[in-house]
């Protein structure tokens, strides 16, 4: 379980020579992801999704506020909760000059997994992600859907309970984007917990359980797809995004 109370990011950026202003990527932000839920999380670029995931992962430390990963927080149990979650960014680069089984064997060593479990977890990954054609090849020459799934399997190697999933289907054909939504889902079924921060509000309203839509790094709503259409008289999410912040958002795709 994950669970965000009254988190807010503040940053300081320069606006000349002299003078700073501070601004809140995300501001007063709360709700939980419950243990075998697919929480999505919703917004135009600039919202502050990726800096929010970012202190979910533990790698940005929150200005205000707790998080709680099992009951767990950062400041006294890093270590341990990192080794039982999962991020994945849409941005994170792969060595080129390797095979996927090669950055597999790798990551496996990083989440100092038993040895003895290590070839057999790599193939399980392997065939569950269709990567056996390119297996041993260079990653520098996969496609962009191949090299997804690639980074995706590096995520999951370690048999996680928490995901946090970045853009994870970003840019991807549609049977590369299938692979990995059935994996999301598979593993939410297993009674993982998973957040899914994507653009694709179809998407979302596909396999999330809940969404969190966000705006100007605010909450702007939380349910279930069907609650938000509900309750703002629309029939579905990406409808409803645009009525609660009053109008249309070039951003959102």
């Amino acid at each position: 379980m994950i669970e965000i109370k009254n988190v807010s990011k503040k940053f300081e950026k320069s606006i000349d020579k002299k003078n700073k202003i501070n601004f809140f990527a995300d501001k007063d932000i709360s709700f939980e992801v419950k243990d075998g839920e697919i929480l999505g999380l919703l917004g135009p670029n600039g919202a502050g999704k990726t800096t929010l995931l970012r202190m979910i992962a533990g790698i940005m430390r929150p200005t205000s506020g707790e998080i709680l990963i099992d009951k767990k927080d950062y400041n006294k149990n890093d270590i341990e909760i990192k080794k039982d979650l999962s991020f994945l960014s849409g941005n994170t680069k792969l060595y080129k000059d390797i095979s996927p089984v090669e950055l597999l064997k790798m990551c496996s060593e990083y989440y100092d997994m038993d040895k003895s479990l290590v070839d057999k977890r790599i193939d399980e990954v392997v065939k569950r992600f269709d990567m056996e054609q390119f297996k041993n090849q260079r990653i520098g020459a996969l496609s962009t859907g191949q090299t997804q799934r690639v980074g995706v399997a590096r995520c999951v190697l370690h048999d996680p309970h928490t995901y946090i999933l970045d853009e994870a289907t970003s840019g991807l054909d549609i049977i590369s984007s299938q692979v990995i939504l059935d994996f999301i889902k598979e593993e939410r079924d297993k009674g993982k917990c998973i957040i899914h921060s994507t653009h694709y509000m179809e998407e979302a309203e596909n396999i999330c359980d809940r969404v969190v839509l966000i705006n100007k790094g605010e909450i702007i709503a939380i349910g279930t797809p069907k609650q938000i259409e509900k309750e703002t008289k629309t029939t579905n999410i990406r409808d409803a995004f645009f009525k609660l912040i009053g109008g249309n958002n070039n951003e959102m795709e």
